[in-house]
């Protein structure tokens, strides 16, 4: 099934070989199961603003950039445009109130994977719709034997976030100006999906949170895993 799912992907660019020498990883729901937290923070914050937001709302909109999540909401729901200074005193507000909540934990089997692309000599990326510094801290505490900050794309290194191709485009030259056929993408949402296919990235969705699997796979995934200790196992079977 995954030599299949690679020959495909080949075939559709019409590239020699997938030679991944970086797996880009999204962070909330692949590095952290954090998207619970996001939803509460999302719907509270927003409705200070008089804007309403479900937790579906949060998770289908996820890996974009957050002030381009409110300014389509505010453009939805009130009918105006705000600009991107007034969209960030509100996307603040929805920081604040994530950081007031637990902790989210890291995301089981996610280091174990890591570990393995690091024995391979394979280095691992990070690319988030996030540009809040403790967060990025916090990913250089719990994966710093595997990712460095030269590593990690955030919003303020994009003018346009996911599902546009850019934030991988930035990761492949983060990693060392890579072609797109040396890299792999993981991701849990269908906007991060589309944003590693637009890349022309071999993309592999994990379904971390509750969207039907339907979704990532027509947002365009060349592979689909259940969780990450799924793709964790089977990792070892790509024959990469």
């Amino acid at each position: 099934m995954y030599q299949l799912a690679i020959k495909k992907y080949l075939e559709e660019h019409g590239f020699e070989a997938l030679r991944p020498r970086a797996v880009l990883f999204d962070m909330d729901g692949v590095l952290y199961d954090s998207m619970p937290n996001h939803a509460i923070a999302w719907q509270e914050s927003m409705a200070r603003f008089h804007i309403h937001m479900t937790a579906e709302d949060a998770y289908a909109t996820e890996g974009a950039r957050g002030v381009d999540t409110i300014r389509m909401m505010v453009r939805i729901q009130q009918q105006r445009e705000i600009t991107e200074a007034e969209a960030q005193k509100m996307y603040d507000e929805k920081s604040r109130l994530f950081h007031s909540l637990q902790e989210a934990p890291i995301m089981p089997g996610i280091l174990e994977l890591m570990a393995q692309i690091h024995e391979a000599g394979i280095q691992c990326g990070v690319v988030t719709g996030s540009g809040q510094r403790p967060l990025i801290q916090r990913i250089l505490k719990d994966f710093g034997d595997y990712v460095d900050e030269s590593h990690i794309t955030t919003a303020y290194d994009v003018r346009r976030g996911k599902p546009n191709p850019d934030p991988y485009l930035v990761g492949l030259e983060k990693a060392g100006n890579l072609h797109p056929s040396q890299a792999i993408v993981v991701e849990n949402a269908p906007l991060g999906i589309r944003a590693g296919v637009a890349a022309r990235i071999f993309t592999i969705g994990v379904n971390t949170g509750p969207l039907p699997n339907d979704q990532l796979l027509q947002a365009g995934a060349h592979l689909l895993f259940p969780n990450m200790p799924a793709l964790s196992a089977a990792w070892k079977h790509f024959d990469l």
